[in-house]
């Protein structure tokens, strides 16, 4: 830890050098020297990422450091038994063993995760709609355990949970038919799909998604982790390459490594450098032999849900074209969320579906519900009835979940009767929109594309972490943050998600919430400027009278 913190300042040391101040980056349809992929934008595409500052990334090394070295001394504390440690740790009887635990992941959970633990796991005891009803608790030992108080948080504004279109409701239409589909099939099937666990609720809800993407077939699985991390394997295998974006999913990640292909990685939404890794490809083939590979996947998602971006998908495409590999697109974060018809960053871009090879996407986010798909050709999705371990041996999706999905859904398609999809479609739209908007006029630092719902604000520095996630449901607002290793160790930030269920009102409400909060933050460092000048002051007068 010490070296990464010493091996980061000198990358700060050399950037000072290099640049003179924080670039700002917008990235519009390539222009001029690349005049010929301006043509694959049907719209402007602007994303917006900013470097950290030079003072603010030298202070953020600093407090990393200095919380390093405190644990350190925690943990000399620790083994002369002078502090209680509640961390799982080797047992001195197996030092000889292989160690179960890593060193360096158990001292960052012991010394710097606990003192922010509370800002994450809380309790909810309501649906996580536009608010939330959270579970109090309090810890008397500094976040190693938490005690519930019996109170409870009434109407916190939910700015955390990817509940994009406002399907997590316990009232409606959705909810009303999930509880009838209960009542006629229980809540599990007890068995996989390629044994007793396939029932018409399945069969009707492949048939539903495949009309929604606009490809010939779709097969669903009751996770949407395991939708990649198993189908992956079943599709590759050693002799194949896999070119995976730098910011995917750890599912995508996990999925990849067990496939046994070559894996290799480009630069986040970089064509440059996606395409220098697919034309080494073709001109070196496999390693040692120079084979041809067997096959050459891409593996990106539609919206980066730490980032807030979207994928450049026309020049991925275009370049999957041009070196005849496949394409992998994981729509977790952008089904639903994206397009004016909802159907995703297929949609968004004005693409044809048959130019992705494989569309996954998760249920979890936009309906509402739990699960994940495949889809794509007719053939595709046979080969992963039979070879998908998800097929083979994880249990089918709950009856109850599926019909939630079903009846979403149709709400977006507008296959209900009502225009009830495409008005939360719209609201969807209108939010994200005013809400960067917002923060960008009052000047917070904010990442990814400007339609994206997912919005990143950037708060640098440790000890931000927990006193914004804190501050923040002091005043009713429940948002998520995060640090590293989940975010580059300089580039901590949180994360909101925008929802079709926010009113202009609550939108609004959290907007001056942030404002306030920043404020308490300088005010407070303010007065700790004002206490030291106070006691220069006295030492200098103490001095005085001394002569």
């Amino acid at each position: 830890s010490a070296l990464l913190i010493i091996s980061g300042v000198c990358n700060l040391m050399f950037k000072a050098v290099s640049t003179f101040n924080s670039l700002h980056i917008i990235f519009f349809p390539p222009q001029s020297h690349h005049a010929s992929r301006t043509l694959l934008y049907k719209k402007t595409f602007v994303e917006s990422f900013e470097e950290t500052p030079l003072l603010v990334a030298v202070l953020t090394y600093m407090g990393y450091g200095i919380l390093t070295i405190f644990g350190y001394l925690r943990d000399f504390l620790r083994d002369w038994k002078l502090e209680k440690c509640h961390l799982a740790r080797e047992r001195e009887e197996q030092k000889d063993f292989v160690p179960l635990y890593q060193d360096f992941e158990n001292f960052y959970t012991r010394n710097l995760y606990m003192r922010i633990r509370d800002n994450w796991n809380r309790p909810i005891r309501s649906v996580p709609g536009a608010k939330m009803d959270l579970v109090e608790r309090v810890t008397p030992d500094y976040n190693w355990t938490f005690e519930h108080t019996g109170k409870v948080l009434k109407d916190v504004i939910n700015m955390g949970s990817y509940n994009y279109l406002g399907f997590a409701e316990n009232t409606g239409t959705c909810a009303d038919t999930a509880s009838e589909c209960t009542e006629k099939y229980g809540v599990g099937v007890c068995s996989t799909r390629q044994e007793l666990g396939n029932i018409d609720k399945h069969e009707e809800l492949e048939k539903l998604a495949a009309r929604f993407l606009g490809v010939e077939s779709s097969m669903v699985f009751g996770m949407g982790f395991a939708t990649n991390s198993m189908n992956i394997p079943a599709l590759m295998e050693k002799g194949c390459l896999i070119l995976s974006d730098e910011l995917n999913h750890a599912s995508l990640v996990l999925g990849a490594r067990l496939s046994g292909a070559t894996i290799r990685v480009f630069k986040h939404n970089n064509m440059q450098s996606l395409e220098k890794l697919l034309r080494d490809a073709m001109v070196h083939g496999q390693p040692r032999t120079h084979r041809p590979w067997k096959k050459i996947l891409i593996l990106v998602e539609g919206i980066y849900s730490m980032e807030g971006s979207i994928v450049r998908l026309p020049e991925i495409i275009a370049l999957k074209k041009k070196y005849k590999a496949y394409l992998y697109l994981d729509e977790a974060h952008s089904i639903g969320a994206l397009g004016p018809r909802g159907r995703g960053v297929v949609d968004y871009f004005g693409l044809d579906p048959c130019d992705v090879d494989i569309m996954m996407g998760t249920f979890t986010k936009s309906f509402g519900a739990a699960g994940g798909y495949i889809g794509g050709k007719k053939e595709l999705v046979d080969y992963l009835r039979l070879h998908s371990h998800s097929a083979v041996y994880a249990t089918s999706m709950s009856p109850p979940i599926t019909q939630q999905i079903i009846t979403s859904m149709k709400c977006i398609m507008g296959e209900d009767g009502t225009t009830l999809g495409q008005e939360r479609l719209c609201q969807l739209s209108e939010n994200t929109t005013y809400f960067r908007r917002r923060l960008h006029e009052m000047g917070f630092i904010i990442y990814g594309n400007n339609d994206s719902p997912v919005v990143p604000l950037m708060l640098y520095m440790p000890a931000k972490i927990g006193a914004f996630g804190r501050e923040m449901l002091k005043r009713n607002i429940g948002t998520v943050v995060v640090g590293f290793p989940a975010t580059p160790i300089i580039e901590s930030r949180a994360r909101f998600c925008v929802s079709a269920a926010h009113t202009r009102e609550m939108l609004d409400t959290v907007i001056v919430t942030f404002h306030l909060t920043i404020l308490n933050f300088c005010a407070i460092s303010q007065l700790h400027v004002i206490k030291s000048e106070l006691r220069d002051i006295n030492l200098q007068l103490r001095v005085i009278k001394s002569i």
